[in-house]
């Protein structure tokens, strides 16, 4: 019987939506992993939807983005394109099973090498609302066991992730290491091993494939525990080479989902470690460092994406296996912000390469770059915590980010005046004397004052205002109103205009900035583009940090000021 033709449209949708995510190569495992999580009954046909997915990855693999988008739009778009209601703070955490006030640990488990963006804002703040709840303890466990030659631990991102947390507010009651745990890792093998749960398999990795997938045993797991136990330490001592032996879970073959036949449990690496060096050369897969860790170190709840359901079977199994009680396991569906191409590979290759401006380049969506970009971190612990704990995913706009930003910052930021691209205008019968005025520095708050800004009879305006109204009249904003001539601009460069009065009319109105003592400014993008322009005279004191509105442009926070550089003043873009 094959899958049906619902199962196969969901399948292609799924994948079109992850090659998007992922620079067009779409990534089987995480698809795969994702139908059977949302559909139990899938599981027991888990090698067919398997081969199913291969075969859509395989036909899509190096379409370009456009295509891509376009045979997702004539399936109905992606799965998550729906509108999300956002709740208050808080709302949508069920209570923890069995938990006790004070008697709650929880833990976050970054793999270090990367720092931490906005797709770990659930990592983050969801296991602080329990802490905070629960009045419990939150641990970082640093997941630094050897992976493979493409997926390093990179030890500067031990001091960089603990930064993140500082600044997420999320600041953990005690910090551990995987790399430091080894010791107790290989005690609870050799239970395993006592067991009879697993054994030492030397297959190449093509027979241990075909093997699985047939549900055929391999010649090495009719091995005793003595014998087991013999192959062990020769994996210990360096009796076997990576990739020559590894240690394997003894499950049912005839499990329904081939993933999780004989599943292995540790692999021989040779590579050094950041931290410990080549003092070990046996490593854990996570799912069994976790069984071991979440039991030792006192865990009491596990919080973590729906898409690691084999994770939790693997330790449950090891945990049943070895007559051990351990923690539950509550989980998350996936929240995307649409606008935030995440994808930590591209960002250390680009940000190793100089092609973008360190990790707090906006591009990386990093809490640091959001920072950088003057949104709080109490309005993205908002943002997170509005859509609760549920296990559907969820597809939502940056703009709801943005207006929780937005609530917290307009009323006491200040107003600037900036222009873009700017081409000076220069004003014929300017009126006498009107050579500065005072402005608001917020047009709704009295208490916050007044800012002198130099006017005319010179201005700089937006070149793409000017040209958009050349032999019109318009209104420099606040100000007083002109006639632009339609010729364009003379040898100077500059375009001419005739006082008419300053009544303040329905016309159309264009921001300016006086040019005597205007300020160079740099203005860095969302998207890693640098605009060039001019600001206001006042913006010659603004300090690094410090955040305004540019009008009609939008939110930025300062970079460097003049006193910092010789160079214009640097800003960043926060959002409209």
């Amino acid at each position: 019987m094959t899958l049906s033709s619902e199962v196969e449209l969901r399948a292609r949708r799924v994948a079109l939506e992850n090659a998007l995510e992922h620079e067009g190569e779409a990534r089987a495992g995480p698809i795969v992993a994702r139908l059977l999580a949302t559909d139990p009954s899938l599981r027991p046909r888990a090698e067919e939807v398997r081969t199913l997915v291969s075969s859509i990855v395989a036909e899509i693999r190096g379409l370009p983005s456009a295509e891509l988008s376009d045979r997702l739009d004539v399936l109905g778009g992606a799965e998550l394109s729906r509108a999300v209601p956002v709740r208050s703070e808080g709302g949508g955490f069920p209570d923890l099973p069995g938990a006790s006030v004070g008697k709650v640990v929880l833990r976050m488990a970054p793999f270090p090498n990367g720092v931490l963006h906005i797709g770990h804002g659930r990592l983050l703040y969801a296991q602080e609302h329990y802490r905070e709840r629960y009045q419990g303890k939150l641990l970082l466990v640093f997941d630094d066991t050897i992976g493979s030659e493409e997926k390093r631990v990179e030890p500067e991102f031990y001091d960089l992730i603990l930064g993140d947390c500082d600044l997420a507010g999320v600041r953990p009651d005690a910090v551990y290491y995987k790399s430091d745990r080894l010791a107790a890792h290989y005690a609870w093998a050799r239970r395993v091993i006592d067991k009879g749960g697993a054994y030492v398999c030397r297959c190449p990795a093509d027979l241990l494939r075909e093997n699985r997938a047939a549900g055929r045993a391999c010649a090495e797991r009719t091995q005793a525990s003595g014998e087991t136990l013999d192959e062990w330490e020769k994996m210990l001592s360096g009796g076997y080479a990576p990739g020559e032996a590894v240690l394997r879970l003894r499950t049912d073959l005839a499990e329904p989902d081939p993933a999780f036949r004989d599943r292995v449990l540790f692999r021989i690496s040779d590579l050094e470690h950041p931290r410990v060096g080549r003092k070990y050369r046996v490593w854990p897969l996570l799912e069994f460092s976790w069984a071991v860790d979440d039991v030792e170190l006192g865990v009491t709840h596990v919080l973590r994406g729906k898409e690691l359901v084999i994770e939790d079977r693997m330790q449950r199994y090891v945990w049943d296996l070895l007559g051990v009680s351990g923690p539950p396991f509550l989980h998350w569906g996936l929240l995307r912000v649409r606008e935030a191409k995440v994808a930590k590979s591209k960002t250390n290759r680009e940000v190793r390469s100089g092609l973008y401006d360190g990790w707090a380049d906006p591009r990386t969506w990093s809490l640091r770059s959001l920072d950088r970009r003057g949104i709080s971190m109490d309005a993205l612990r908002s943002f997170i915590l509005s859509f609760g704990l549920s296990l559907s995913d969820i597809d939502v706009a940056a703009e709801t980010l943005y207006a929780e930003n937005r609530k917290r910052i307009d009323a006491s930021t200040p107003r600037r005046a900036f222009v873009s691209d700017p081409v000076r205008l220069d004003i014929k019968d300017y009126p006498a004397g009107l050579h500065e005025i005072s402005l608001p520095n917020h047009p709704d708050r009295p208490d916050m004052g007044q800012r002198t800004v130099a006017a005319g009879p010179s201005f700089y305006l937006a070149r793409a205002d000017v040209l958009a109204h050349l032999g019109t009249e318009i209104r420099l904003k606040d100000l007083l109103n002109v006639r632009l001539t339609d010729s364009a601009p003379s040898e100077d460069g500059a375009l001419r205009a005739q006082f008419v009065d300053r009544e303040n009319r329905r016309i159309p109105r264009l921001q300016w900035v006086g040019a005597q003592n205007a300020v160079p400014v740099d203005l860095l993008g969302v998207d890693g583009s640098h605009l060039t322009g001019l600001a206001e005279q006042s913006l010659a004191a603004a300090r690094a940090r410090d955040i305004f509105q540019f009008e009609r442009v939008g939110f930025v926070r300062v970079d460097s000021g003049t006193k910092e550089t010789d160079g214009p003043v640097r800003v960043v873009f926060g959002h409209p």
